[in-house]
């Protein structure tokens, strides 16, 4: 039993490697790396860049997918970093 278990997660991993998801109609391919316990960590490929990355994201105005360096995107906190911010009483 153990070792259809281990050889259908297996297999399970492989189909998703090999699979590519298709998000707003562009193609983006998978990467894994190994984990500190002999696991399997799954990344995204960036479309632009073909980095490894955990996060993708769509560009608001564009509609452009890729990661948060090529679509110039920033965090909301640092857009507004060096700002006064005033305190409401």
């Amino acid at each position: 039993m153990q070792d259809i278990l281990r050889s259908s997660k297996e297999k399970l991993k492989e189909a998703l490697l090999n699979a590519e998801i298709e998000a707003s109609g562009v193609k983006v391919e998978l990467a894994t790396s190994k984990t500190y316990n002999n696991g399997i960590r799954f990344w995204f490929k960036c479309p632009i860049c073909q980095a490894r990355i955990a996060v993708l994201y769509k560009h608001p105005i564009n509609g452009k997918v890729g990661c948060r360096n090529c679509l110039n995107l920033e965090y909301r906190k640092r857009k507004y970093k060096g700002m006064i911010e005033a305190k409401l009483p």
